[in-house]
């Protein structure tokens, strides 16, 4: 049996990949999570609750900065790392927490996992780390100029990952992920806002002129993808984008959103925030090549499944 620890995995990818792997009866999962207010920690507690009642599944309420509390995961043969203080307009406030959390929980894990003898750790990091880059699609080997301490905390986080490799000969995968939207999504996130401002009759905010693009990933895609680096052995090293290899503007994803609810939006223009780029776009060949990740999900489906998901937990949220 192969015993895996989530860190973040009370969090929508982290709860999301657990659910997935405990559909293999080889796999135990092991969940830690500090619940962080930074959104309602009611909505985590739905996360996971459907998977307690699974003897397979292990959670842990605690923090990765608390050596004590990772000790409660001794035995585990793989970390996926999912864990930080997320957003890129808040880390402009608080940089030094995104530091403290994100750099400094990263590298206690890194101790936890050379002190245990795990040899496989998979990070998640972020399409933000590519900054202001006009070279699209974004290859991994791209010229990186972060330009959020959220984004910088990520790349210092890669980084940290490659010394491990080096001293310790721990194999360390990080996944830069683009634009994650589907069930169990962040409240602070476009389209859980979206769709939740628009059912409710009240103003989404566009910041600048609805031009700018993403390149929106569903997260079980992001699931199939993170779990393909699980058994990743073929190098050391690696850093892979996961995306769905399509940027798609914003304008043209609140006309969606509003053909799927039935409702029209009440737009409150914005300016543009600091932090934030004006698009993000995947080349995805390389986890092509290593992972065999193949997004197959349409962005129309996608938010269809978020849509379905809101409406039977907007109570509860």
């Amino acid at each position: 049996m192969k015993r895996i620890l989530i860190t973040g995995g009370a969090g929508f990818i982290g709860s999301n990949l657990a659910k997935k792997l405990l559909e293999d009866e080889n796999n135990k999962v092991i969940c830690i999570d500090n619940f962080d207010p930074f959104y309602s920690t009611r909505q985590k507690e739905l996360n996971v609750e459907g998977l307690k009642a699974n003897k397979r599944f292990k959670f842990i309420g605690g923090s990765i900065r608390s050596m004590d509390d990772l000790n409660k995961a001794k035995g585990v043969d793989v970390i996926i790392h999912l864990a930080a203080k997320t957003g890129v307009r808040p880390s402009i406030h608080e940089p030094g927490v995104y530091y403290d959390v994100n750099v400094k929980g990263t590298q206690t894990l890194l101790e936890f996992a050379k002190q245990q003898k795990i040899q496989q750790f998979v990070f998640g990091s972020s399409s933000s780390v590519y900054g202001i880059n006009k070279n699209v699609p974004w290859k991994e080997n791209e010229n990186l100029l972060p330009i959020s301490p959220y984004a910088s905390t990520k790349l210092s986080c890669e980084m940290l990952g490659h010394v491990y490799h080096h001293l310790y000969g721990m194999r360390f995968i990080a996944l830069r992920f683009f634009t994650v939207y589907g069930p169990a999504q962040r409240p602070d996130l476009a389209i859980h806002k979206f769709f939740k401002s628009i059912l409710n009759d009240k103003p989404i905010p566009v910041f600048g002129d609805g031009t700018t693009s993403r390149d929106y990933t569903f997260v079980d895609d992001i699931v199939k993808g993170i779990i393909s680096a699980i058994s990743y052995t073929a190098s050391g090293y690696e850093i892979i984008n996961l995306g769905n290899y399509k940027s798609v503007g914003l304008n043209e994803l609140i006309k969606m959103i509003e053909n799927i609810s039935g409702k029209n939006a009440i737009i409150e223009k914005l300016p543009e925030q600091p932090g934030d780029v004006r698009s993000t776009y995947a080349d995805i060949s390389k986890a092509k090549k290593l992972l065999g990740y193949d997004p197959r999900t349409t962005l129309e489906d996608g938010l269809k499944s978020f849509y379905s998901w809101f409406t039977a937990n907007t109570s509860e949220i």
